[in-house]
């Protein structure tokens, strides 16, 4: 057997299998594909040293992170000394939509 006839049965396959979904899964499919369902990180410059990240997030997500909030912080000042980063976390706030993580440099 040749890669192209491997690459038509597989095509064919996938055809086949796409041909059976849902109209409602295909909708859920091309929104993952143009990245309209996916949430992503804001990043905003207050000041030159300072810098937000905005992590969307559901409200029950918002709680459990932010019970441990104290340990994110402490996780992510260790990972961003050890890319050797010259900014460090300050804190963390929540808000109904996500979290905002506010960064400043280390001096």
């Amino acid at each position: 057997m040749s890669l192209s006839d491997n690459n038509t049965r597989k095509f064919s396959k996938i055809k086949k299998m796409f041909s059976n979904l849902q109209e409602k899964k295909i909708e859920n499919i091309q929104k993952i594909i143009n990245r309209g369902d996916k949430p992503r990180l804001n990043i905003t410059t207050k000041e030159s040293s300072c810098k937000q990240v905005i992590v969307p997030m559901n409200s029950d997500n918002i709680i459990k992170f932010m019970l441990n909030s104290s340990d994110h912080i402490t996780n992510i000042n260790r990972l961003l000394k050890n890319i050797k980063s010259d900014c460090k976390v300050n804190y963390i706030q929540s808000e109904k939509s996500g979290i905002i993580i506010v960064t400043a440099l280390d001096l």
